[in-house]
């Protein structure tokens, strides 16, 4: 794995990595995050698109390639050429998807002791500069809320009266570009859909609630040649769950997305849907409701960064056949994009190129393997990975056991922001 602007140094695993620190030098996680340009809380999102630019020529090449490329860097050929080495046009779009969730963060009440908490503190037509990011050339057009129904133990109602009462919290929003010179830029229309990560102790216990439940009738595709596909229970709960004065995150995405379809209807259009942590698996179960419920939808991609296990092999394989492109962007040291359950793969190429998590079903009897497979903890990964490991960047931060700064959405973002390839070491032991 190599890092741009740096020295070499060689892994125990026999792969040269590039960093921008020389390898006796090792720096606190903070300061390492110095060294990026996204060292900041909040990330500023400028487009490239400049009239007032200097290298013009320079300027006009890059925004001619993210015109006239944008669907490769929206997964049409499944980022074929792109990864390993990470295109540079590619790396500003993950970088800027990643801002839409810093977003989303920034925007969420964490106070408890809060009359708005788990709300958004910032009106939906200001979301967006209010956050510092007010050349986005994108509007913020609806806002997204999650219901839990997990029960509360009865002493919570006492303590944290906020915590204990049923309610919705915002998770997230919709966004299109609204910015002629931006949809110039991008060579056609783009929706984003921003979401959060965990936040609420409502929705830790739904990511409690780990084993598979099947995906209901509406958001499935009818094909004998697969089983039922099926998806955490927690995640399925948080997506599909309504109120008496709240409608359900499924509601609201279809409504609001059929609005969008219908209205550019005749428009070269794009939905990215982003997230963090919780925020990565609802991005992708989000997207395969998309492209099961709209039969018009454009094309439709996820980029999601640090995201947990989704679903079953059939939810795969449903993904796959919709044309749902999903790029996931994945610290092995973060133990989240280890869970829930285990993988098991008959594919051994497959299993190659997902990682060391997988259990290898070669040579298991077919008996076992379903027993296994029935006790609903048999998930499968979805989509391309992107691995960036934080250990090779600043490896202080693995050394002293710091799993949530593994886990933090601004080291998956300076990972990003500093990987260029992986060049494996030709030497022989």
């Amino acid at each position: 794995m190599r890092f741009s602007s740096g020295n070499i140094c060689k892994s125990k695993c026999n792969i040269l990595f590039m960093t921008k620190q020389h390898m006796r030098l090792v720096l606190p996680i903070s300061k390492c995050f110095k060294l990026s340009k996204l060292g900041a809380r909040r990330f500023k999102i400028t487009s490239s698109w400049n009239p007032g630019i200097g290298h013009c020529c320079v300027a006009n090449r890059a925004v001619a390639g993210l015109r006239d490329r944008w669907m490769e860097f929206q997964g049409i050929k499944n980022w074929e050429g792109l990864l390993d080495p990470l295109d540079d046009d590619l790396r500003k779009e993950i970088l800027r998807y990643g801002e839409f969730i810093e977003a989303a963060y920034c925007c969420f009440d964490f106070d408890m002791s809060s009359p708005t908490y788990a709300t958004c503190l910032y009106p939906k037509s200001s979301m967006l500069s209010d956050c510092g990011l007010d050349k986005t050339g994108y509007k913020v057009v609806k806002n997204l809320y999650a219901t839990c129904v997990v029960q509360m133990p009865r002493w919570t109602k006492k303590t944290f009266p906020n915590l204990a009462s049923p309610r919705s919290s915002w998770i997230g929003y919709v966004a299109v570009c609204d910015d002629e010179q931006e949809i110039a830029r991008l060579g056609r229309r783009d929706v984003v859909i921003a979401y959060r990560g965990t936040a609420t102790s409502s929705e830790w216990l739904e990511n409690f609630r780990a084993t598979l439940t099947c995906l209901p009738d509406d958001m499935t595709t009818s094909d004998e040649n697969y089983d039922q596909p099926m998806v955490q229970s927690g995640l399925l709960n948080l997506y599909t769950t309504n109120t008496q004065c709240d409608q359900s995150l499924q509601d609201t995405i279809r409504e609001e997305i059929g609005k969008i379809v219908d209205k550019y209807s005749d428009e070269a259009l794009s939905i990215t849907i982003t997230g963090h942590s919780l925020g990565a698996a609802l991005a992708t179960l989000t997207a395969c409701d998309i492209t099961t419920k709209f039969s018009n939808a454009p094309i439709v991609s996820v980029v999601s960064f640090g995201g947990p296990r989704v679903g079953n092999k059939s939810f795969r394989c449903q993904l796959e056949k919709s044309g749902t492109n999903v790029l996931r962007i994945v610290n092995p040291d973060d133990p989240i994009t280890k869970v829930p359950g285990f993988v098991i793969d008959n594919d051994i190429d497959d299993m190659a190129e997902k990682g060391t998590t997988h259990m290898a079903s070669t040579g298991m009897p077919s008996w076992l393997q379903k027993c296994m497979e029935d006790t609903q903890w048999v998930y499968a990964e979805v989509g391309k990975e992107l691995r960036l490991s934080s250990k090779d960047l600043c490896p202080q931060i693995i050394n002293k056991g710091n799993i949530a700064t593994c886990h933090d959405l601004k080291t998956y973002l300076h990972l990003v922001d500093n990987f260029v390839k992986v060049e494996h070491n030709r030497e022989t032991h």
